[in-house]
C-alpha cells in the first residue's frame, strides 16, 4: 500500500479539496514513475486507479474537453474501463451519467475520434463533434461539487487510498 504522511494530508486538506486529492495522486504518479500502462496500473489498487483517473479526466476536460482527451489517447482509458461506475461509487453520480453519455458519442465515432490528425484536422474535430459541447459545459458546472464529493469519499474511506503514517 502506498504510504502518505498524516502531516502531509492534514496540511493539504487545510488548503482545500484540490490539494487534499493531489497528495494522493502525486503519490500514485510517483509509484508508477509517471507512466500509465498495463504494468504500472497493477501497482495501484482499484480505488487508487479510479482516483488517478479522475485527476487525469479533470485535467483533460479543463485543457481541451473530450476531443483532446480522446486525441491524447485516453478514450479507451475512460470509456472502456469502469471509470463511470467508480465515479458513481465515489458519490459522483452526475459525473457517472455524463461519462456514460459521452461514451455513446465515443462508441459511435471511435475510429474518427482516435485517428491520427494534423493540427488543422484536430481543431476541426471540435466543430465535427459539437455534441460534446453540452456535456463539457455540464462538467464545468458540476466540477467543484464533484471534486468535493470525491474528496469526501476519499476522506471517509482513506484506508482504501493509502496507508497513513
Amino acid at each position: 500500500m502506498i504510504k502518505i504522511s498524516d502531516q502531509d494530508i492534514r496540511k493539504a486538506a487545510a488548503n482545500g479539496v484540490d490539494d487534499f486529492l493531489k497528495v494522493f495522486t502525486d503519490a500514485y504518479w510517483k509509484e508508477i514513475n509517471g507512466e500509465i500502462n498495463a504494468e504500472s496500473m497493477t501497482k495501484l489498487n482499484g480505488h487508487q486507479n479510479a482516483l488517478l483517473a479522475y485527476s487525469i479526466f479533470r485535467n483533460e476536460m479543463n485543457d481541451g474537453g473530450f476531443v483532446q482527451m480522446i486525441q491524447n489517447g485516453y478514450g479507451g482509458y475512460f470509456f472502456d474501463n469502469p471509470f463511470a461506475k467508480a465515479m458513481r461509487l465515489f458519490g459522483a453520480k452526475p459525473l457517472s451519467k455524463l461519462v456514460y453519455a459521452a461514451k455513446k458519442i465515443y462508441d459511435s465515432n471511435k475510429k474518427e475520434l482516435e485517428r491520427e490528425t494534423s493540427e488543422e484536422e484536430f481543431l476541426s474535430m471540435y466543430v465535427d463533434f459539437e455534441e460534446f459541447d453540452d456535456l463539457e459545459e455540464e462538467f464545468f458546472f458540476m466540477e467543484e461539487e464533484t471534486t468535493s464529493a470525491i474528496a469526501h469519499f476519499v476522506d471517509e474511506n482513506i484506508e482504501l487510498f493509502a496507508e497513513i503514517v
